[in-house]
């Protein structure tokens, strides 16, 4: 599996950026596809996921109503909208697929996780 990312770079508060992740060589059609991020000396966290099945989405509870996730299935391309970002939204936001849910609600990921290169996103005036 292979998973190209692009759309990071430098964006004001309150501004609006989109991050894009094209994969490639999947090989199941039903899986959690999404965006983790890591911010300077903190844990990597899940931000959003989709269903390649259905289209339900996932968002963790720092950007639920801030960021949206989607795809278009037939280019294996996989969306981040982030609207109204603050400095607290600057990372590197990976793309991630397959994803997992977890019992306690959150995102995770397995030993067979594929990343993106990831994509540097800053917020900064």
């Amino acid at each position: 599996v292979q998973l190209v990312e692009s759309g990071g770079g430098l964006v004001q508060p309150g501004g609006s950026l989109r991050l894009s992740c094209v994969a490639s060589g999947l090989t199941s059609d039903d899986y959690l596809i999404g965006w983790f991020r890591q911010a300077p000396g903190k844990e990597r966290d899940g931000v959003a996921c989709i269903s390649s099945v259905n289209g339900d989405t996932y968002y963790s509870d720092s950007v639920k109503g801030q960021f949206t996730i989607s795809r278009d299935n037939a280019k294996n391309v996989v969306y981040l909208t982030m609207n109204t970002v603050s400095p607290e939204d600057t990372a590197v936001y990976y793309c991630a697929v397959p994803i997992v849910i977890t019992t306690e609600l959150r995102m995770g990921f397995l030993d067979i996780t594929s990343w993106g290169q990831g994509s540097q996103v800053n917020v900064s005036s």
